[in-house]
């Protein structure tokens, strides 16, 4: 799964930083921890001092269509702290909530699962129970997550009472990156269900967003980005059929983006690769050949653009040999050839700095592939 989030650039209601860079909170002046969840017993006064003192917060406190995007339980996306919610293990939200027998301690079922001591007090894991009431508990904190509670301003929005009407709307970028944050850590953990399940949510979120606003780009992105990352969840899951289906469905969205954000195109063309890679696997080579070539597209048309960035060089050598190897796997040697040879002069005709040394050794190992391969024609 890319370390990327793709919230990072999400504008101000995620507030264009990656949650995975900014964990940790300063306290507050009375040396305390902000943002702590009422279902922990904190106080939030603290904290709701300083948000009154910014006059950018008083400004949105003004107009009921400017509230800040915060959760209503005192979280965003850069404040979520370990406690009662979170498995020790994996350190992020717990899902399948469970308790093992006779310590009690709460962990996930996919973590838990793994030990026969407890990881908190060593005590011998006889048995694991769900936790159904924590896990409905922390079924609500999402949900409560996902919408903030406004009023509409103006004359004509009242209603018949008089009071002014009262809606929830969506913070679907907040929610996201709070969703994908979670998701990243329980992956690097190897609680894939976990980070499957977040990454779900954070994807239905995107899509009901998009009904209403389908040529939003920030949106196209953000999507595009986490099927990706749900197809990593399949895949290391084993469930090759869905991960492709999530890849394509990835490529489909990146595809209608403007090819000059080099991430973005980076993205799109794995995302290819990797369908390929599986049907490669899957001894669909023809079906392979085509989506590496459709990666190869990709990175042609970046280089171009962008000749002068030493990674989208690399990624284009790289896509050449995925194709002439398929090539080869077809019987056509002469394209395959032809195709190592291309990659190999893109390479060669590269100059990296002492200060490139992490690219220089990628560049390095492609160079050896390649040359392998044209040794074994």
């Amino acid at each position: 799964m890319s370390s990327l989030c793709p919230f990072a650039k999400a504008g101000t209601a995620a507030g264009g930083v990656c949650p995975m860079k900014s964990d940790k909170k300063q306290p507050d002046k009375n040396g305390s921890s902000p943002a702590a969840c009422p279902v922990t017993g904190k106080n939030h006064s603290a904290e709701n001092k300083e948000s009154n003192a910014d006059p950018a917060r008083e400004e949105s406190a003004e107009d009921p269509r400017m509230v800040p995007a915060k959760c209503p339980f005192g979280y965003d996306s850069n404040t979520f702290k370990l406690g009662p919610l979170s498995c020790m293990v994996c350190q992020a939200l717990l899902h399948d909530a469970s308790k093992c027998t006779p310590c009690t301690h709460k962990f996930c079922k996919a973590c838990i699962s793994r030990f026969k001591d407890c990881p908190l007090c060593g005590a011998d894991v006889e048995g694991i129970e769900p936790d159904t009431e924590l896990q409905s508990l922390i079924d609500r904190f999402i949900d409560g997550h996902a919408r903030i509670k406004r009023s509409l301003a103006g004359g004509d929005n009242q209603s018949a009472d008089g009071k002014s009407k009262v809606i929830y709307e969506d913070v679907s970028m907040e929610r996201g990156a709070f969703l994908v944050q979670q998701a990243m850590r329980a992956f690097r953990a190897q609680n894939i269900e976990s980070a499957k399940s977040r990454l779900s949510m954070c994807a239905e979120d995107i899509r009901e967003e998009l009904k209403s606003t389908k040529d939003n780009l920030d949106l196209c992105s953000q999507l595009g980005a986490v099927l990706g990352m749900l197809g990593d969840c399949c895949r290391t899951l084993g469930d090759a059929p869905s991960a492709i289906t999530y890849y394509e469905e990835s490529a489909e969205f990146l595809s209608k983006l403007p090819t000059k954000d080099l991430e973005l195109v980076h993205t799109l063309s794995v995302s290819l690769n990797k369908v390929g890679d599986l049907r490669y696997y899957d001894g669909d080579l023809q079906s392979a050949r085509s989506y590496y070539a459709r990666s190869l597209d990709v990175r042609r048309s970046s280089v171009k653009e962008h000749s002068a960035v030493a990674s989208q060089v690399i990624d284009l050598a790289t896509s050449l040999a995925k194709v002439a190897d398929v090539d080869r796997n077809l019987g056509n040697e002469e394209a395959a050839v032809e195709g190592f040879e291309e990659a190999i002069q893109c390479l060669e005709k590269l100059k990296l700095g002492s200060e490139q040394a992490g690219l220089e050794q990628r560049r390095r190992s492609v160079l050896d592939f390649l040359q392998k391969q044209l040794d074994e024609k």
